[in-house]
Formats: C-alpha cells, structure tokens, sequence
C-alpha cells in the first residue's frame, strides 16, 4: 500500500479552507499538483483532473465522489480494478482551531496487488505533487483570508 498523508496548520476558518478546496474551476490558478479540476460534490458524480508531476505532461484522471460533509470532508477514488488490482482514496479534510485558525488533511492511498508498481512509477510524483498542494491550499486560503 502506498499512503500519503500531510497536515498542516492554515491562519484562516475552515469556511476559507473549504471555498478553496472546493472552488475547482480555479485550480489551474494555485494548485501545481492538480492544474485543471472540474466535479460536482455529490456523491456519484465524476472529478475529473488534470495531474502535473507525474509524467513529462499533465495527465488525465477520472474519479468518483464517495463521502460529502459540506464544509468539512470530501473524498474520491479511482473505479477499483477487477480482482483487488488496483483501488485508490483521496480525502480532504477541514477542521476548526481555536483564533479563526484550520487544520487541513489531505490523505491519499493506493492499494492491491498492482499498487507496488504503481508506487514505483508514480510513487515519486505522489510524495512530491499532494504535500505540494496541502501546502498550496494553505498559503491560497492565508491570502484570501488576509484580503
């Protein structure tokens, strides 16, 4: 199983760290991990992405909603491949602090009997892409808190 998980402490509430998780459409303006996002938050629907780091070129990808908290938690994963092949799960997660302040959790994992070598083809990108956008959704909401 490969597991990426990163927290980090944001000077905003959670209603900013949320807008901006959520504000897909601008993505490609904060994010250089995912450059171009689009979904509906509801459970079922498509999130379709544009991934930078991994390859050469931004890729592709296409996951399904699974859990919906308005305001607090959203997550998606990859449709499974057959026989335990491959499954994925990423989550976002916005928290109170005490002074108007959030914790963010982003939490991605890649498992089944595929994952190993997934892991190492695109095991690098992963480590380096989803602590670079939990760091990104930080400094976003810090600046349009601070407006």
């Amino acid at each position: 199983m490969l597991v990426v998980d990163d927290v980090v402490e944001v000077d905003a509430p959670t209603t900013v760290v949320w807008s901006v998780l959520t504000d897909f459409a601008r993505y490609g303006d904060w994010n250089p991990f995912i450059s171009r996002c689009r979904a509906e938050l509801t459970v079922g629907a498509p999130i379709d992405m544009r991934v930078q780091q991994l390859l050469p070129r931004p890729i592709p990808m296409r996951e399904w909603i699974r859990s919906v908290t308005p305001g607090q938690e959203f997550s998606y994963a990859m449709k499974p491949l057959p026989l335990g092949a491959l499954r994925s799960k990423r989550s976002h997660t916005a928290t109170p602090l005490a002074g108007d302040r959030s914790l963010y959790e982003s939490h991605f994992e890649l498992d089944g009997w595929l994952a190993p070598l997934v892991g190492l083809l695109f095991g690098r990108g992963f480590r380096r892409g989803f602590p670079g956008m939990t760091t990104a959704v930080a400094r976003e909401a810090e600046r349009l808190h601070s407006r």
